[in-house]
């Protein structure tokens, strides 16, 4: 699924997700905002970066442009774009 953070306005899309947030408490705390842990989070790769972000579900907004993304680890992830979405693969997904 692509989205866009709501604050942060990047572009990505989702990996995988915890139904609450599985980081470490010194990871949340350091982190900019601390949203609430009991929503699913989402291990999004960011569009143009090569960066991984983990980000809740209050934060995120489906990405209305609906065009594909550049990452480094889309090959590894996803097998295809269709239909203006990724088509994930069984590939597991390396969490905390």
């Amino acid at each position: 699924m692509l989205v866009r953070h709501r604050r942060y306005h990047y572009r990505g899309v989702i990996v995988t997700f915890d139904m609450e947030c599985r980081a470490p408490t010194q990871w949340y705390e350091k982190n900019q905002t601390q949203p609430p842990r009991h929503q699913p989070w989402y291990h999004v790769l960011v569009h143009a970066t090569g960066s991984v972000t983990y980000a809740a579900q209050d934060n995120l907004l489906l990405d209305a442009e609906g065009m594909p993304i550049s990452h480094p680890l889309l090959e590894v992830y996803f097998d295809a774009w269709e239909d203006g979405r990724y088509l994930r693969n069984a590939t597991p997904w390396e969490s905390w």
